[in-house]
């Protein structure tokens, strides 16, 4: 009798597998080209959200990030920016007081 209730049991297990495959599948199949996705647009948010460019030369580190994908990320945490940003311009900056 136990052995009969196991080998239900091993059934009804593998019996339910089969019909869980399927459904696992269509996850994974909508799971992986959407987080490929995400890891894609990762860089350019970051240039995005990064205050170390602006304007112009944000806009040409994105387009880089589109044409060469990750070897841009990679120059752009390593060289950004390109042109120092002239701190002592703001440096004296008094309001006018009347």
């Amino acid at each position: 009798m136990k052995i009969l209730t196991a080998l239900l049991l091993v059934a009804a297990v593998a019996f339910g597998l089969m019909l869980l495959a399927p459904v696992v599948g269509l996850l994974v199949a909508i799971a992986v080209p959407f987080a490929a996705l995400v890891i894609w647009f990762l860089p350019i948010l970051i240039i995005l959200c990064s205050d170390r460019t602006s304007g112009g030369e944000k806009l040409a580190w994105i387009i880089a990030i589109v044409f060469f994908s990750w070897f841009a990320w990679i120059f752009y945490a390593l060289l950004a920016p390109l042109k120092a940003r002239d701190e002592r311009r703001y440096a004296d900056y008094r309001p006018y007081r009347y």
